[in-house]
């Protein structure tokens, strides 16, 4: 945890993104690291999370992350949180909490009040097309043999 607060503020400091960290990490041993890099990049999907989490996949030459753990230096949002999931993290661990972010200018609070409207009802409000020609790919990939299940 210590590792993952030191690259917050190390990130922080250095201006190239946004004060979070996160470190990935498996028997004990650091697999990998992230900071924010939103801003840097350009990419708001490159959270510290994400960016441990797809750092710890290239090294492990894995797509899940079975028999690890994730040390952030904040309570991650939710597409992070979503990330920990797929990657299948076996633990989470986090230093500051949501209210802490937002008071610092970083609230999900409307993405969490959003997650369980219907889709047209959300502040970016959406729906279905083409649902039947959408899904033939779903029974495609639902029969096939040779897939690589996750």
């Amino acid at each position: 945890m210590r590792r993952a607060i030191e690259l917050a503020t190390e990130n922080a400091r250095s201006g190239r993104g946004g004060p979070f960290g996160a470190v990935v990490v498996r028997g004990g041993e650091v697999v990998a690291e992230g900071t924010n890099r939103v801003t840097e990049g350009n990419d708001p999907t490159a959270h510290a999370e994400v960016v441990a989490i797809r750092r710890a996949c290239a090294e492990l030459g894995v797509f899940h992350l079975t028999g690890c753990e994730i040390y952030a230096s904040c309570e991650p949002c939710p597409m992070c949180l979503g990330a920990i999931y797929w990657a299948r993290l076996d633990r989470l661990w986090f230093g500051a909490r949501r209210e802490h972010a937002a008071a610092a200018g970083f609230s999900d609070e409307l993405i969490y009040r959003e997650i369980p409207l219907p889709p047209e009802a959300r502040s970016v409000p959406g729906g279905a097309v083409l649902p039947d020609e959408a899904c033939r790919a779903l029974e495609l990939w639902r029969e096939l043999d040779d897939k690589v299940p996750y």
